[in-house]
């Protein structure tokens, strides 16, 4: 009987999209993955994959054995997982990515307790504002605030929304006049996060009888940081749309105002994502089940 390991290995090099991420997940050398690889082809007398710098490809005859392959593999990992559940203290390093108002309003929190209860996991946190591709980043779990996550290549666990509105000072209010409608704030100055597209809209919904206007705008202020953006508007340089919970506090102090609260920014939600449901390592799935117990209760963003 040829050596079924190296079948599976083949499956789980598929799996991850390269072979840097399946010899990380597996734990071992990419060397040693690329060379039992090149064994089962030379096994089966057939190329498997068309390998590049940036990517693989099956070729035709491998995206037909990949399939007994798959089976080969999903039998392996449901066998060890039986003894991974009951002996495993989850251990490594797990890589998480999330955007700067999650790590500093959220994380700043959880993250420290999480690796009291496991001192042997190792948390390896990418603050970015910028989305990344989780396979090419090497990143286990993400955190993404957004209306929804459109790729089927991932496990997507919705947590929380994120209600926007609209704000200023009361005094550059009372200077600008009090709006009525959107069509009053084409005038205003806008202070933004920055968007690659380079398109700036307001969409607001009207909760009175449903009237939808985008209303385009030039940012005066663009900048990746929240809390800068509240800062700037709570000191009278203009308007901008943030999150309900972050402004909580400068609305009771008198520092922001709510813009047209009959008005209504589309809702974002806190999206936690990864790669694959089967053969998560100990560790990224105790984080997970973690984050999803703890974050709902806790999201302020």
């Amino acid at each position: 009987m040829k050596d079924l390991t190296n079948m599976a290995l083949f499956a789980q090099v598929v799996e991850q999209g390269s072979f840097s991420q399946a010899a990380r997940l597996l734990g071992i050398p990419k060397s040693t993955l690329s060379r039992r690889i090149a064994q089962l082809e030379e096994e089966q007398g057939v190329r498997l994959l068309q390998r590049s710098t940036r990517r693989l490809a099956l070729t035709e005859i491998g995206r037909e054995f990949l399939v007994p392959c798959r089976t080969i593999l999903a039998a392996a990992q449901a066998a060890d997982e039986l003894t991974q559940e009951v002996q495993a203290v989850p251990r490594g390093r797990v890589r998480v990515s999330c955007p700067y108002a999650i790590s500093q309003n959220m994380l700043v929190k959880l993250i420290p307790e999480f690796m009291q209860l496991y001192p042997e996991v190792v948390v390896d946190l990418l603050v970015t504002n910028q989305p990344i591709h989780l396979l090419e980043a090497q990143v286990d779990i993400a955190l993404r605030v957004r209306a929804s996550v459109e790729d089927s290549s991932l496990i997507v666990r919705s947590l929380a929304p994120s209600v926007q509105r609209l704000y200023a000072h009361p005094d550059y209010i009372a200077q600008q006049g009090l709006p009525q409608h959107p069509v009053d704030l084409m005038t205003w100055a806008s202070l933004s996060m920055p968007y690659s597209s380079g398109r700036y809209v307001y969409q607001l919904t009207s909760s009175l009888n449903g009237e939808v206007v985008n209303l385009s705008y030039q940012p005066r202020l663009m900048a990746d940081d929240l809390w800068l953006l509240r800062e700037s508007a709570a000191q009278g340089l203009g308007l901008a749309a943030l999150p309900e919970e972050l402004c909580q506090a400068e609305v009771e102090q008198g520092r922001l105002q709510e813009v047209l609260p009959n008005w209504q920014l589309p809702v974002s939600h806190l999206h936690l994502v990864y790669t694959h449901r089967r053969g998560l390592l100990p560790a990224v799935r105790v984080l997970i089940d973690f984050l999803v117990e703890r974050l709902p209760n806790t999201a302020r963003f």
